[in-house]
């Protein structure tokens, strides 16, 4: 039986053990190391060590033996261990030796050590924000030590990489700065106005020197020091022609800083005087204008545009759009004889468009808008108005014939307008002796008036000019003296009428202004008022929203079609009353401006009718011809279209798109082409019913006739395909060319040139001649149209003059004379012949026509009357053909006649059809 050595001793380890590891390993360093000692040794299993075991809940750790005889064992993880989960493990271990045998019994166990074990961390997390996005408001103008402070965390488990230990601003160019701790502040100070927010990204680094992965969103806004003012509002507003009324300010509002506001006085306006004649108004002619008003006739334009009939204003300077002209001191114009009737009598008006600035010099001289003055011999002024020194002046001296006694002559006004540098509107209306002055609408009687001797008559001519006035005597050389300095425009005089208020405020009324939406919505206790043209409104009230409300319903309109394009400036001013306070808070005025878009121009087209004949006998009758019984007029925009489904690099501009449009014309002249008309032979002429009921008006001259007015385009075609042309001696005339133009806004648009070209169709008394008519078909007049594609002989575009028809004509008869006269003659000698001989010369009998080639052009839509007339003017040639033929030869005759009056019934159908709708004429081959 074998024995074997007690075991007397039990193993032995150290007390305490502290041991390091790194995360996601299993190596565990301990200190001192694992070695387990018993003082049995050498014998074996008693001196031998054969386990460790640890004692703990669920500890991941495992202690194995290296070497039983030595005892030397090593402590690992069971699986990687997560320093995040648990950096730090407590633990008791304890050593058992290998007993009394190879069963292991009787073993002995060491006593209990401690085990403490530190994780060891690895720098595996970034830092992340706790919040996404941080916000702050800050005032303008001031330095802080901290706006606000951003928190990054780190999901390490040591302090040296759990640990936040810097921040960075990653936006460039931003007046802030961040410490370590996350503070951030502003390095300069902060305009509102400037900028009203920022927004910066935030990164931070732990210890190790780790970034975020996600910077984050710094808000800071900036929050005005509170001043009083508008606030809300848009510098620019842009207007589209034809948008109506839009709102100037639709989110404006008032900040009083809790000022203790009683009362707000509020004034908007708007600055028009660099456009046109002041504002945007309508740039017809004078002539138009005072027909669209309603005006009285009888005006006379004494600044029209250069013409030949109106050559006076040729030397002036001029601005073409706006029919102004300008003088610079150096210029003045002659009014022909004749155009201004010596007696204005006791009532006439004088109206005019004015812009004139101070003179220099302490005494100024007397600046002449207009004067009528004695061309010769004598200085003698009968009627003038010009401005001195800032004022007014209307002077009127009667013939001493009219009045012997002494009367009123110098009518003065004391206006600041009158040399205000901006344009002004002035009605002069005179009923001697009393003399009133409209400006802008507005009624002024004169501060002064001074009374003067009638003129003693005298055969001297007089002189009337604009500008300055004419110095015919006293003087070595003739010349003009009292020039006028500034612009003037639409300068008429009307005699024998003056006109109402309702009228003057019409001919000078803005196109452009201010409005307010909805005034039935305005709020209690405001109160609103509008100067005369619109452009400036005031507005009061004691509360401020029912002010910022009413504000917000403040609107620009434009009412014209093609407004002038360009800026329109804005100021809002406001003044502000305090309760009971000495000093109350002041408003900023708003500076703004309006941008009107340039209109889509029109593009005006006149078609028609462009070439027609007509027999003498129409142009001399009573009524003469229609020149234009189918002319139409279109006017039409070009559009562009752009695709909406598109992306915006992919978009491709579609062709131009033509809209028609419905707006006015001013005036259409009908102008002769060639020598004028001679009025003993011809004229043009209207019946002046056409133009009740519309706002037109007509002028006839030997150049042609011109009709003129805003009115609409199909008002001016229904007067236009009225006018006739009359030629009571149409023998001597052959043909007459007119041309058709067409105006919108008095020349700034135009419509294409069209021309008319009238043929005068004369008839011959020869018999042939009418035996040739009645022989072809022959419509009343002639015009010319075009072969549909493919057709093989091309249709000449102009009707063949009326010479070559006749030159034409007389051939053909001639021609036709002479078969006839050799069929007779045949015929004639037939008759002595034998009966044998008749059957073989039938064939000699029948008719020649091989020489005579009749072509037939369906240009001309065949009424149903004319059938009737080509019928009988055939059966007419039937019955004399047989009057001279025999029985056998007159059967044959008529089978052939019958077969080519099919051949042209068959023609004319095919003409009919291929050209039921279109102008239609006969061509002579």
């Amino acid at each position: 039986m074998l024995s074997f050595p007690v075991n007397k001793h039990k193993p032995w380890i150290e007390t305490s053990y502290h041991g390091i590891m790194t995360e996601n390993n299993d190596t565990v360093i301990l200190d001192p190391p694992l070695v387990a000692l018993d003082k049995d040794a050498p014998v074996p299993f008693a001196g031998e060590i054969c386990a460790f075991k640890i004692h703990g809940q669920e500890m991941p750790f495992e202690a194995v033996v290296l070497n039983k005889t030595s005892g030397e064992g090593r402590l690992r993880a069971k699986s990687p261990i997560d320093c995040e989960l648990q950096k730090e493990y407590t633990f008791i271990i304890q050593a058992y030796d290998c007993g009394s045998g190879p069963s292991g019994t009787n073993w002995k166990k060491s006593h209990k050590a401690v085990v403490h074990i530190q994780v060891k961390d690895v720098n595996e997390f970034s830092p992340a924000f706790k919040e996404s996005v941080y916000k702050a408001t800050v005032t303008e103008g001031k330095i802080y030590d901290s706006i606000l402070q951003v928190e990054a965390i780190d999901e390490d488990c040591s302090p040296q990489y759990s640990q936040i230990c810097n921040y960075e601003i990653v936006t460039t160019d931003v007046p802030f700065a961040i410490d370590r701790n996350g503070n951030i502040r502003n390095t300069e100070k902060l305009s509102y106005d400037k900028q009203h927010q920022y927004e910066i990204m935030v990164t931070a680094f732990d210890c190790g020197q780790k970034h975020a992965t996600e910077d984050v969103l710094v808000q800071v806004n900036v929050k005005p020091v509170c001043k009083p003012g508008w606030q809300d509002w848009n510098k620019r507003i842009e207007y589209k022609p034809g948008s109506g009324s839009i709102p100037l300010f639709p989110s404006i509002h008032l900040e009083t800083c809790d000022g203790p506001v009683s009362s707000i006085h509020t004034t908007i306006e708007l600055q028009t005087n660099y456009i046109g004649k002041g504002c945007d108004r309508e740039t017809y002619s004078e002539k138009s204008l005072q027909k669209l008003c309603g005006a009285s006739s009888g005006a006379i334009d004494l600044l029209p545009s250069p013409s030949a009939t109106t050559n006076w204003t040729a030397g002036l300077l001029m601005d073409n759009n706006d029919m102004i002209f300008k003088f610079d001191g150096k210029q003045g114009a002659k009014i022909p004889d004749g155009i201004v009737p010596k007696n204005l009598t006791d009532q006439f008006t004088i109206t005019l468009w004015m812009k004139h600035g101070p003179s220099p010099g302490l005494r100024a001289e007397k600046e002449t808008i207009l004067c009528n003055s004695d061309k010769t011999e004598m200085n003698r002024h009968h009627y003038a108005l010009y401005v001195h020194n800032c004022r007014l002046v209307f002077l009127l001296r009667k013939d001493f014939d009219q009045a012997d006694t002494f009367r009123p002559a110098e009518f003065h006004w004391k206006l600041d307008q009158i040399c205000d540098k901006e344009w002004h509107y002035y009605v002069v209306n005179v009923e001697f002796p009393v003399v009133t002055l409209y400006m802008d609408g507005t009624t002024y009687e004169p501060y002064l008036v001074t009374n003067d001797w009638p003129i003693h008559p005298s055969h001297i001519a007089m002189q009337l000019t604009v500008g300055a006035c004419w110095q015919g005597g006293e003087v070595a050389k003739p010349r003009f003296a009292q020039y006028f300095h500034g612009s003037l425009a639409s300068l008429t005089i009307r005699p024998g009428k003056i006109e109402s208020q309702k009228v003057i405020s019409c001919l000078q009324a803005c196109k452009e202004g201010l409005d307010i939406n909805s005034l039935e919505s305005l709020g209690q206790g405001i109160k609103y008022h509008f100067n005369p043209s619109q452009s400036v409104l005031v507005v009061e009230g004691d509360d401020i929203e029912n002010i910022n409300q009413a504000l917000r319903k403040v609107s620009y309109i434009n009412s014209r079609q093609f407004p002038t394009a360009g800026v329109r400036r804005l100021k809002i001013s406001s003044e502000v009353q305090c309760f009971g306070e000495d000093v109350c808070i002041s408003i900023p005025d708003i500076d703004a401006y309006v941008m009107v878009f340039q209109a889509n121009e029109p593009k005006i087209t006149i078609s028609g009718m462009d070439h027609f004949a007509r027999p003498a006998a129409q142009f001399e009758s009573e009524r003469g011809v229609i020149l234009l019984p189918d002319i139409r007029i279109v006017s039409a925009v070009t559009k562009m279209e752009r695709p909406v489904d598109l992306e915006e690099h992919d978009r491709a501009d579609k062709p131009a798109v033509l809209e028609e449009t419905l707006h006015n014309l001013d005036f259409c002249d009908i102008l002769v082409i060639g020598a004028e008309l001679d009025p003993e032979r011809e004229c043009l002429e209207l019946d002046r019913l056409e133009l009740q009921g519309k706002h037109l008006d007509a002028t006839n001259s030997t150049a042609g006739y011109s009709i003129y007015g805003v009115d609409s385009v199909r008002n001016y075609e229904r007067v236009l395909r009225q006018i006739r042309y009359r030629n009571w001696y149409a023998s001597a005339t052959f043909d007459r060319k007119f041309r058709v133009k067409c105006s919108e806004l008095n020349g700034r648009y135009t419509s294409n040139e069209f021309n008319l070209e009238v043929n005068i169709l004369h008839s011959s008394n020869s018999n042939l001649v009418d035996h040739v008519n009645h022989m072809i078909v022959q419509p009343q007049f002639l015009q010319s149209v075009h072969r549909p594609e493919g057709s093989v002989n091309a249709i000449h575009n102009s009707v063949v003059p009326s010479v070559a028809t006749i030159v034409i004509l007389i051939c053909v008869s001639v021609l036709i004379f002479i078969v006839t006269l050799g069929v007779y003659r045949i015929r004639t000698a037939r008759q002595h012949g034998s009966a044998d001989n008749e059957g073989s010369k039938e064939n000699e009998m029948d008719w020649d026509d091989s020489a005579l080639t009749i072509t037939v052009n369906p240009m001309e839509k065949y009424e149903k009357p004319h059938q009737a007339e080509e019928e009988s003017e055939e059966e007419d040639i039937e019955d004399e053909e047989e009057d001279t033929t025999s029985a056998e030869s007159d059967e044959s005759e008529e089978e052939e006649e019958e077969e080519e009056e099919e051949e042209e019934e068959v023609i004319v159908q095919k003409g009919d059809k291929r050209n039921a709708t279109r102008q239609e004429q006969l061509e002579w081959d």
